[in-house]
């Protein structure tokens, strides 16, 4: 967990996920002790991501306003987000405008991946936390869509857990998936794959040589979802990538709901 979660600080209970907590913190010798005084309970009505939230509403009514459609790509690290946005960003120059915000804790080695495909990128690097919020989507809007990029896709911080928590205004939420990494992720992280309409299966020309279940792990995807959508490609073989392609084509050439 991240830093600016405060699930690394000792006794921290400001956790910003979309949860209540009834915040009783009893004290087991204050009862024994005079000199203590009493204590009450409070309970904190705000949500820990309203802030986050109204940002968010800002970011999707701006997009909205432009006709720009933009995704929100989480994975674990190592998933292939980067190769996949390499070649799709060489397949759409000339035919769809892109832009990229990519997100990572340090170095700037994703922007340099994909600078230089037909599209803006933008890197974000997000230090001690481990996901990109609105704030920084906001920020980032002027730079990525000078261009007048009709689709955004926003390269999260690798990370199953925390990025699902955060809505940064997008129009939807990708998950990304590796034959690498077995197919019951999306039963030990329902919170990712249930956000999300559509699932990535990646590296498929590595299923040979796998001991994993491609049949399996449709149906974890559909049990947590039911009706996502899969894509199933290879970045590096091309395989699949025709029927990705044209999805994107004709959802940025769509009006947003």
């Amino acid at each position: 967990m991240c830093k600016s979660c405060g699930c690394q600080t000792p006794h921290s209970h400001a956790h910003p996920h979309d949860h209540d907590h009834p915040y009783e913190h009893p004290h087991p010798h204050a009862a024994d002790d005079e000199s203590v005084p009493a204590t009450r309970t409070v309970r904190l009505e705000r949500r820990i991501l309203e802030e986050n939230d109204v940002a968010a509403e800002r970011v999707r009514r701006r997009l909205a306003r432009n006709g720009i459609v933009a995704v929100n790509l989480i994975s674990s690290p190592g998933s292939g987000k980067t190769a996949l946005l390499e070649k799709t960003l060489d397949q759409l120059a000339g035919r769809l405008p892109c832009a990229v915000i990519t997100g990572d804790q340090r170095t700037d080695n994703d922007a340099r991946r994909l600078q230089g495909r037909g599209a803006r990128v933008c890197q974000i690097e997000t230090h001690d936390a481990c996901h990109l919020d609105a704030h920084q989507i906001e920020t980032s809007l002027d730079e990525v869509l000078a261009d007048g990029a009709r689709l955004l896709f926003i390269e999260n911080v690798g990370n199953l857990v925390c990025p699902a928590a955060f809505d940064l205004g997008e129009h939807f939420k990708v998950a990304l998936l590796s034959t690498t990494e077995g197919e019951d992720k999306p039963l030990k992280y329902p919170s990712l794959f249930s956000q999300s309409p559509i699932a990535v299966l990646t590296k498929t020309d590595l299923i040979p040589h796998l001991d994993w279940n491609i049949a399996a792990c449709r149906e974890n995807l559909r049990r947590i979802r039911p009706g996502v959508f899969i894509f199933e490609l290879s970045s590096k073989t091309g395989a699949g990538m025709d029927a990705w392609l044209d999805y994107w084509i004709k959802m940025a050439g769509a009006p947003i709901p």
